[in-house]
């Protein structure tokens, strides 16, 4: 869910000059005419309490008359956009800073070093590689694999010895995957494909075959019908997906299961979780041909994943006492809990870790900025990296051979750019820097902390260009997620950068329900304390009005997925806390999100409004879907979604949108854009992704007043 503040003449030029300034609600009303959504009369009963759901029809993905509103609705937005006099120049803004060369780091598979580059504007990132002695060819070009640039390549794995590769594609942003098999010597796809493929790895056992995981194909829409059970298959090469063997989840439910070989190929590990926390983990010596799976720890209360093995020692990152987590080891012949020998110990900042060159990498969050500390294996530090500033980072990850690893340093001014590391010796060195039209020295970051409804401390980090004029009228994105314990870490994004270019300001506020402070910042965010993480947002807002720094007339709310909620929740609360209201592939229906696809493993941050009376009531309380009133005037609102959205179901978005230009008072704008072939983002488009950021920021200056951008 996006909302994007908006920028003004007023911000942009002197006073001299507010002539340019355009009456955006005037143009609102003499030229915008909804198209007709029908109400049809749904009741669904929840504890003996009736639930009006009117537009419960468009629901249904494969009718044609949910096609013919999304038709119409996007015939109304776009003849909208097309009458902003800027919309082109901002597209030609983003198209010239998007227009740079990217490469990634490079890896090493069989013969031969792979990296993925893209020239600057094409649709998907090709993957490359060079030989012993040099040549550079193509390995996979994803830009050929659809004419509209609408299929994306997923994910590569490589067989032990390289010879051999398996990649995943999607197709219109879905995440049902294909997965061809190809010769990795001589690129010959091979007879060996998979198809109806979710939420799945691709480890290789050998040069034998690969575990995978999927959902049994849903009755109905394969975009919407729900998906519960995950079950873990082997196919071997050679074979027929109809023989390939279920390995793990035929026999109880579990919603997501996963498989995974360790580097030495000795252990199968199986990690089983029936909500997106918490998770039971097995594993099994495959060395042993009699061997069976042994549990490692029980129930779902927890997390407990591997970081590696060295002969017949498992390394476990886990929470189990430790909310910030920590590493222990154990022997795998007896893996329980009262076995577990402590390796890394819990800190005050939450831990992640990476492994590569026969280290540990210890990446520790300090209020949503990374420090890094390189372990050996039992335990001792061995450096503390120094990194290029503050900010971002991740990498340090590779086989144990591995002389050389590689890291990537980003924050909200500094394009992403690759070291090279040295794990012996502890030096590194830039390997790629990005040529990106921006000038860093030109604009700062300043981490804030404000104080919540309810006294909490919540920190923000607020970029803006040198010599601000804290006037309060500073067009200002404000920005947050709140949720299944993702931390939102600074990071260099091109339509961000054009915002600042525009002398935008951006805010990210780190709120609860995240994962920056650990598991207990995570909880105050769930279930019947979700209203903090609105709370967070809101106090977000009002401390950058309390500085100056903008005010309601300039701000704008921005937040996708788990974040379109928080907008959803946040401008139905409070319609009048900003402007412009940008809410993108959000979960809005609340009652009812449960229903579809992999929904239902949410619950743990939302429960569900079928578990009790009491947690239905919290939810329907903040459900942006039930809280739109008649006779209020929301923000100016752009909607986003994509109708091959199969993670977050486009239904949640048209609901929304169906509601709100039913009930409007004044003149903003309400509207929703339907990308079409396109899903909850993964895979999207160059070309797709310019023009959705465009129009996203066209739509939000427009409606602020601008008539043409300071750069035009």
């Amino acid at each position: 869910m996006k909302k994007i503040a908006l920028i003004t003449s007023l911000f942009f030029m002197a006073n001299s000059n507010a002539q340019t300034l355009v009456d955006a609600s005037k143009a609102n009303k003499d030229n915008l005419k909804y198209p007709k959504t029908n109400q049809i009369e749904h009741i669904d009963t929840y504890f003996e309490t009736k639930i009006s759901d009117p537009y419960h029809w468009l629901e249904d993905d494969k009718s044609k008359e949910t096609e013919a509103w999304v038709k119409s609705q996007n015939e109304v937005t776009n003849a909208y956009l097309d009458k902003i006099p800027f919309r082109n120049d901002l597209v030609n803004q983003m198209k010239k800073m998007w227009d740079y060369e990217k490469i990634s780091a490079p890896f090493v598979e069989g013969d031969f070093t792979y990296f993925y580059k893209n020239d600057g504007l094409l649709n998907q990132s090709v993957l490359y590689r060079q030989d012993k002695t040099g040549k550079e060819e193509v390995f996979l070009d994803p830009n050929t694999f659809s004419k509209d640039g609408t299929t994306s390549l997923d994910q590569v794995s490589f067989s032990k010895d390289g010879s051999i590769a398996a990649y995943s594609i999607s197709e219109s942003g879905s995440d049902w995957r294909k997965v061809v098999f190809i010769d990795a010597k001589t690129k010959k796809i091979l007879t060996d494909k998979l198809v109806d493929v979710k939420f799945s790895g691709l480890s290789w056992k050998g040069n034998e075959g690969v575990y995978y995981s999927s959902y049994d194909k849903p009755k109905g829409s394969e975009l919407s019908a729900k998906t519960d059970q995950h079950k873990l298959y082997f196919h071997k090469l050679g074979t027929n997906q109809k023989a390939d063997k279920v390995i793990f989840g035929d026999k109880e439910k579990y919603r997501y299961v996963s498989g995974f070989i360790s580097e030495d190929d000795k252990y199968l590990f199986i990690s089983v979780a029936v909500s997106t926390s918490g998770n039971e983990l097995y594993l099994q010596d495959l060395s042993n041909p009699k061997s069976k799976l042994i549990k490692v720890n029980e129930g779902f209360d927890n997390d407990v994943d591997v970081v590696d093995n060295d002969a017949t020692t498992i390394y476990l990152i886990t929470n189990v006492n430790a909310p910030n987590k920590r590493v222990v080891a154990v022997d795998a012949s007896n893996p329980i809990e009262k076995n577990w020998k402590e390796i890394i110990p819990e800190t005050d900042n939450v831990l992640s870790v990476t492994t590569g060159s026969g280290y540990i990498f210890a990446e520790y969050l300090v209020d949503a900025v990374s420090s890094v500390l390189q372990y050996d294996y039992k335990g001792n530090i061995v450096n503390k990296i120094k990194l290029p500033g503050l900010g971002t980072v991740s990498g340090f990850s590779g086989k144990k051979k591995d002389e050389k690893l590689y890291f990537y340093f980003t924050n909200y001014i500094t394009p992403g750019s690759i070291y090279q590391f040295y794990p012996k010796s502890g030096d590194s060195k830039l390997y790629k820097q990005p040529k990106v039209a921006f000038n860093s020295d030109e604009y700062e970051s300043k981490q804030v902390f404000y104080a919540s409804k309810d006294g909490t401390k919540v920190p923000m980090i607020i970029t803006y260009k040198k010599g601000l004029d804290l006037n309060g009228k500073n067009p200002t994105i404000l920005y947050g997620y709140g949720g299944f314990n993702i931390s939102i870490t600074p990071s260099f994004g091109v339509a961000n950068a054009v915002w600042l270019q525009n002398n935008g300001v951006l805010a990210v506020a780190n709120i609860r329900g995240g994962g920056e402070y650990g598991k207990k910042w995570h909880i105050m965010g769930t279930k019947m304390q979700k209203q903090n993480v609105f709370d967070d947002f809101i106090a977000a807002a009002e401390y950058l009005f309390d500085n100056k720094y903008t005010s309601s007339d300039y701000l704008a709310l921005k937040g996708g997925s788990n974040g379109g909620l928080l907008v959803g929740a946040v401008m139905t609360q409070r319609p009048n806390l900003a402007r412009v209201a940008l809410p993108a592939v959000g979960v809005l229906d609340m009652l009812r999100y449960h229903t579809f696809t992999a929904g239902a493993g949410w619950a743990y941050d939302y429960g569900t409004a079928e578990e009790s009376k009491e947690m239905f009531q919290y939810l329907l309380k903040y459900s942006p879907v039930h809280n739109v009133k008649n006779d209020v005037q929301y923000p100016a609102t752009l909607i986003t979604t994509g109708d091959h959205d199969d993670r977050v179901v486009p239904a949640h978005s048209f609901k929304f949108a169906a509601l709100l230009q039913e009930a409007q008072k004044g003149d903003f704008p309400t509207l929703i854009r339907i990308d079409v072939k396109s899903g909850h983002g993964a895979g999207k488009s160059t070309s797709a992704t310019i023009q959705e950021n465009a129009d996203i920021q066209a739509f939000t200056l427009f409606n602020m007043g601008v008539e043409r951008l300071p750069r035009y």
